[in-house]
């Protein structure tokens, strides 16, 4: 069973950094993407950075030159360091992975982790 730990999260004022982490334990197969979803109260869950299996990065517009995703060679965990933070980034950050089973897709979620940037 696979299974995603994220760590990184926390308080952090308004132009600062934080960067976020995510480990994948178990049998992932092939990866097909991998990323970062975020979500506040009230909204719908929504993508912030994501890598596919080539490495080809997105971005949500609104993070675009202030996130950047990566990942270790090994695939199994990746990264998002957020600089120049704003208040509106305020949200829980969950990590996402979409692979391969052999018998068809699967996708798993990390628990998730509070960012919260004050002004």
């Amino acid at each position: 069973q696979v299974q995603l730990v994220e760590s990184g999260g926390g308080l952090v004022q308004a132009g600062g950094s934080l960067t976020l982490s995510c480990t994948a334990s178990g049998s992932t197969g092939n990866i097909n993407r991998m990323g970062w979803y975020r979500q506040t109260p009230g909204k719908e869950r929504e993508l912030a950075a994501s890598l596919n299996r080539g490495g080809d990065s997105e971005y949500a517009r609104s993070v675009q030159g202030r996130f950047t995703i990566s990942r270790d060679n090994a695939k199994t965990t990746w990264y998002l360091q957020m600089n120049s933070l704003e208040p509106e980034d305020t949200a829980v950050y969950y990590c996402y992975l979409r692979y391969w089973s052999g018998f068809g897709y699967r996708e798993r979620w990390g628990q998730g982790t509070q960012v919260t940037v004050s002004s």
